[in-house]
């Protein structure tokens, strides 16, 4: 799903006021296994982070878009989602503080798309090195633990195959490859690097996709952004998507199993949309996630998205309390509470 910044605001809108009121619950101390641990490239040992986009078009700062979130759900989340664009430095002094809480520390995931101006060709060609070195010098003076960072995520439906475009799937890998190289180079070396792919069967499908992968000396995870629509039923069916007009295609998650066997999966956004004709239709879903989350153990990383006023409808996860209270004990599944976050 394309989004612009955590703190962008729909016009007029007051937070979450379109959603029932739900009561919200203390934040429960996650119970974590003294021996599960987190690698260097922040792979957990033991089940999943379990993480979270905040309250998205809201308006809500982020940390208290986060807050309410996790009291809204009742447990802290692993890792928080924030997007950023163009010349924006980050982390910001508040993504800082959400990260270096002493109580219940967070990973940042940073979602950068570099430039809405320039090319993937031209950025590739060095059009924002300025830009890339000033986040560097940012980066090493003010935050050096690591984090997670993909850079333009979704690309697929930005691609323009024709001659000359700039915006070929082989120049978003040349671009990707050289913002990861050009921070690496000024000194950034704890950002954990992710590629994300939006994760549908009609994109996936075509001639060029394979060209978007920029390498593996450049990517830490692979993601994938799968969305509940009306062909999904259950979290299978989100990780694995799959269509009848495309029917080479396996799903998303048999294909990263078979494309990066040895690099973790992570779910950078996911979300369950409404359905007015099926009010129960989040709390099945939810309680789905559950039961078949293991059957996935190469996803490392579940980061839900919500908003009450996503482009496609409403993901927010407590619009009855149906779906609030499976939410909540979704999110408290000692799968996702197994391994620490490592403090700063």
């Amino acid at each position: 799903m394309a989004v612009v910044t955590v703190l962008a605001a729909c016009s007029g809108a007051e937070g979450a006021g379109s959603v029932p009121p739900v009561e919200s619950r203390s934040v429960q101390p996650a119970v974590r296994s003294p021996t599960c641990t987190a690698t260097s490239k922040l792979i957990p040992s033991c089940g999943a982070w379990w993480g979270i986009a905040p309250e998205v078009f809201t308006g809500a700062p982020v940390e208290q878009a986060l807050h309410g979130a996790e009291a809204r759900m009742g447990a802290a989340a692993d890792v928080v989602h924030v997007y950023h664009r163009g010349s924006e430095l980050f982390p910001t002094d508040a993504e800082i503080r959400l990260a270096r809480d002493p109580e219940r520390p967070r990973l940042l995931m940073i979602n950068w798309k570099p430039s809405f101006e320039h090319t993937w060709a031209d950025i590739a060609g060095g059009a924002l090195d300025r830009r890339i070195d000033r986040l560097a010098a940012h980066l090493r003076r003010e935050f050096p633990e690591r984090f997670f960072l993909t850079v333009h995520h979704e690309p697929e439906n930005d691609v323009n195959p024709s001659p000359g475009s700039g915006m070929r799937a082989a120049d978003y890998a040349a671009m990707f490859r050289h913002v990861v190289l050009r921070l690496r180079e000024r000194g950034v070396r704890n950002a954990v690097v992710v590629m994300t792919y939006m994760g549908a069967p009609n994109w996936a499908s075509k001639p060029w996709f394979e060209e978007l992968y920029p390498g593996d000396d450049v990517v830490d995870w692979v993601a994938m952004d799968p969305y509940a629509d009306q062909r999904v039923q259950d979290f299978h069916g989100l990780v694995n998507k799959t269509r009848k007009d495309y029917p080479d295609w396996p799903g998303f998650y048999r294909w990263m199993q078979a494309r990066f066997p040895g690099k973790p999966v992570m779910v950078a956004e996911w979300g369950v949309f409404e359905r007015p004709h099926d009010r129960s239709f989040k709390r099945r879903f939810y309680e789905s996630v559950s039961r078949q989350i293991k059957r996935y153990p190469q996803i490392k990383a579940l980061l839900y998205f919500d908003s009450p006023h996503a482009p496609r409808g409403d993901t927010s996860f407590d619009a009855d309390q149906g779906a609030d209270r499976a939410f909540a004990e979704l999110a408290r599944d000692p799968y996702f509470r197994s391994t620490p976050v490592p403090r700063p």
